[in-house]
């Protein structure tokens, strides 16, 4: 059992690579913390067109508010904080926060933009310079060190939101892979989709018959409906580089 300190899985970044990792190894039950420094830099779109499911877009700080929340209801802790250092200590890994704080892991995610000093000088992470940095990794976020992730932006994936949390996604998918959970899909269909087949039902899987995929609608919509209800009471956040008047 973790302790307050101790978890499964660390995340490095709270954006939409981040955060869709944390959905995916929270669903499977792996404890997972998701430490953020400052925010993200979705929150500076004005408002974001390219991503699939909204015909007339949506605004992106109202985007990244919904996926935080669906990442603390899979089971997500999420903290704000500033890793300094990182650490692979007897096959797991330590990392030290700037406030002084101390946490523990066996599997981390960096998820940050180019942030790349609380992993380098790790023996094998390779850092790649374009200018900005970013981490070597294969195609699934796999870093020379075992157990150590990278996720989205920082391993040279395009900017795009639904490719950076696509990413995020597979390699949150990755990390259960690589642990000890029993894992085949992370998917609910309808009763006896699988049994009905004479088939165990998969790891990773859940049935569920019409009364409660009913109740499931409901409840989603009645949450959409709250989130979209009113205009987001925030404006973007201008590129720190712009002068204002």
């Amino acid at each position: 059992m973790a302790t307050a300190t101790d978890h499964d899985v660390l995340i490095v970044g709270g954006g939409p690579s981040g955060l869709s990792a944390g959905i995916f190894t929270a669903r499977a039950d792996l404890n997972t913390l998701i430490v953020n420094d400052g925010d993200p830099i979705l929150r500076r779109n004005a408002h974001l067109e390219n991503y699939p499911g909204f015909p007339a877009g949506v605004n992106n700080r109202l985007l990244l508010d919904m996926m935080a929340d669906q990442a603390e209801r899979a089971g997500c802790e999420r903290r704000e904080a500033r890793i300094v250092d990182l650490e692979p200590v007897d096959g797991r890994f330590v990392a030290e926060t700037e406030a002084g704080g101390t946490l523990t892991a066996t599997y981390v995610i960096a998820a940050t933009k180019n942030t790349v000093d609380f992993v380098e000088g790790i023996d094998g992470v390779e850092i790649i310079d374009r200018g900005n940095t970013f981490v070597e990794t294969d195609n699934r976020g796999r870093t020379g060190v075992p157990g150590l992730y990278a996720a989205g932006r920082l391993t040279l994936q395009p900017y795009q939101t639904i490719i950076v949390a696509g990413h995020g996604a597979s390699v949150g998918v990755a990390v259960i892979e690589d642990s000890d959970v029993e894992f085949y899909h992370d998917w609910v269909a309808p009763d006896q989709y699988f049994t009905g087949r004479g088939r165990d039902l998969p790891p990773g899987c859940e049935e569920i018959d019409k009364e409660e995929r009913e109740r499931r609608e409901r409840e989603s919509l009645e949450v959409m409906r709250e989130y979209f209800a009113d205009p987001h009471p925030d404006e973007p956040n201008q590129h720190p580089s712009v002068r204002e008047e």
